[in-house]
């Protein structure tokens, strides 16, 4: 029986994925790259930088560091300034609090996190977050989710990864935890053939929960 659940942030509880990839988008065409969202994807599948393909075209370390500096106001920009609400994620999330113990999993920076979460109520919901500076290595590493369950005090069978990408389903499979991916048009491209469940949408949650 499931009693904990770790979520993914990025396109599971937030749809801030898009902005991220326009941000990228938008800092390295200032240097004259273009970024197309096919290559984008098989990067972020493997849990890749984008910043891979200004350094493949020889760009210096110094650009790409002040360049993804730039990305980040960027993106920061966009999260504060666009809609990146899910429907139905604050219903279920208030549901499922009622039987399971839940937890963030994310490879955002905590600064990013704080800011998306700032004026939202999600982060209530849940009994802590862990972000990238929390944890020796970023998904597709099985130490995320590790970590969280560690946190937890629980066994992997009691757990439930809840994920969006193919970088962070396996680092839930690298962590032996069953996963559920929600269906997100972001990342229909991705390999989720390790998926323990699929569900077309978040609020598709609790009635897969009461069948496992």
């Amino acid at each position: 029986m499931k009693k904990y659940l770790l979520f993914d942030n990025d396109g599971v509880l937030v749809e801030t994925e898009q902005w991220y990839f326009a941000a990228n988008v938008k800092a390295l065409k200032e240097i004259d790259i273009e970024l197309s969202f096919d290559v984008y994807m098989e990067i972020m599948a493997r849990g890749g930088t984008a910043w891979e393909v200004a350094k493949a075209q020889g760009i210096s370390q110094s650009i790409i560091d002040t360049q993804r500096a730039t990305r980040d106001i960027y993106y920061r920009e966009f999260i504060q300034n666009e809609h990146i609400e899910i429907d139905g994620v604050l219903d279920t999330l208030e549901l499922l609090k009622k039987e399971y113990q839940m937890g963030i999993i994310t490879t955002s920076r905590r600064v990013d996190f704080d800011l998306i979460h700032k004026e939202r109520d999600i982060v209530g919901f849940m009994d802590f977050s862990l972000c990238v500076e929390e944890y020796p290595r970023a998904k597709p590493y099985p130490d995320p989710y590790l970590a969280g369950m560690k946190k937890f005090g629980a066994t992997k069978e009691q757990c439930l990864v809840v994920e969006d990408s193919q970088r962070g389903l396996t680092s839930a499979f690298n962590a032996e935890i069953e996963c559920a991916i929600v269906e997100n048009e972001f990342t229909t491209t991705h390999d989720f053939s390790n998926a323990t469940y699929k569900i077309s949408k978040i609020t598709d949650l609790p009635k897969l929960l009461k069948n496992i």
